[in-house]
């Protein structure tokens, strides 16, 4: 059995000041929600207890979709870089980016130099997304999500060569015989989130799945647990959505979480179960029960088509 860790959006804090030169255009917005109330959303100290809680867990691989940033700003690529150390090695520890990671142009650039050994896959010389790592039976494709955008926009972008190369990726790795996983920031299907939050080309991935497929899509962005369900070529995909790993939230919906999710060999595919783990009254992080993988529910469910139930968190 092969146990891997997903969390999300920790949004590590806390924030550098920043000069009055860098509050221009967007970040001056960001800025402004952040110290209206956004930075107590956030809780360090939660975070630190989900990643102890996960390591004690003790998953073969650990992946972070996105979000490790508040701002862009470049005081934030160090502690970016020494959260994912925290997490593990290179080796063991997978990133993709998220909007706030990049919130203006050069902010992703930047943290993505900070942090270039958890995004580098398997090929020597390839692009940096898609990336693809093959750990144990598993191939997780990671693929950024992550561009710029106005203000009160949240929206990302695969683009057509992304999805291009993804698509022959995938369908290489399912000759290889691995179960497929693709990593993604923003949820890659259509209704996944409001228009201004949601992925502009989440019908152009919809369809390359429903012609290569792949195991298992995962998430982050709405800052709530969900599964959808897409069509693929030899059946459904699910797609899984993650809390905030660092959420104080009031309501469980709205709490700090990850998925500990196993990959089991089944005849000639593989069986894929999770399990949320999350925060508890105690401020402990336990488990929190199986995840039902076959049937779309929550924020974007497609399994079936209906308005959604969960409201994600405000990002601007």
């Amino acid at each position: 059995m092969f146990r891997f860790a997903h969390l999300t959006d920790p949004h590590v804090g806390p924030l550098p000041r920043p000069a009055l030169r860098q509050l221009l255009g967007k970040r001056l917005t960001g800025y402004v929600n952040w110290r209206r109330g956004r930075h107590t959303a956030h809780c360090m100290d939660v975070l630190a207890a989900l990643v102890k809680d996960l390591r004690e867990q003790e998953p073969d691989h650990i992946v972070c979709t996105g979000d490790i940033c508040n701002l862009g700003l470049a005081g934030e690529w160090s502690s970016s870089r020494i959260f994912l150390d925290g997490l593990g090695t290179p080796e063991t520890v997978s990133f993709v980016p998220g909007n706030h990671d990049a919130y203006v142009p050069g902010s992703l650039a930047g943290l993505l130099l900070a942090v270039d050994p958890f995004t580098r896959g398997d090929e020597p010389g390839a692009h940096r997304f898609p990336y693809v790592r093959r750990r144990g039976p598993v191939a997780f494709l990671g693929l950024s999500s992550a561009v710029p955008t106005a203000p009160f926009i949240a929206s990302g972008r695969l683009g057509r060569r992304q999805i291009e190369e993804a698509e022959a990726m995938l369908a290489a790795l399912a000759r290889e015989g691995l179960a497929r996983v693709v990593m993604i920031h923003h949820p890659p299907h259509v209704g996944g989130a409001p228009a201004t939050r949601n992925l502009v080309d989440a019908d152009r991935f919809e369809a390359m799945i429903g012609r290569v497929g792949a195991e298992l899509v995962i998430h982050g962005h709405n800052h709530v647990g969900s599964v959808a369900i897409l069509r693929g070529p030899a059946g459904p995909v699910p797609v899984v959505g993650a809390p905030s790993a660092s959420a104080r939230g009031g309501i469980v919906v709205h709490r700090a979480g990850y998925h500990l999710f196993s990959v089991e060999e089944a005849g000639a595919g593989f069986a894929i179960t999770a399990e949320l783990r999350g925060l508890g009254p105690t401020g402990s992080f336990t488990s929190q029960g199986a995840v039902d993988l076959t049937t779309g529910s929550g924020w974007g469910s497609r399994r079936p088509r209906r308005r959604p139930a969960l409201a994600p968190a405000a990002s601007p």
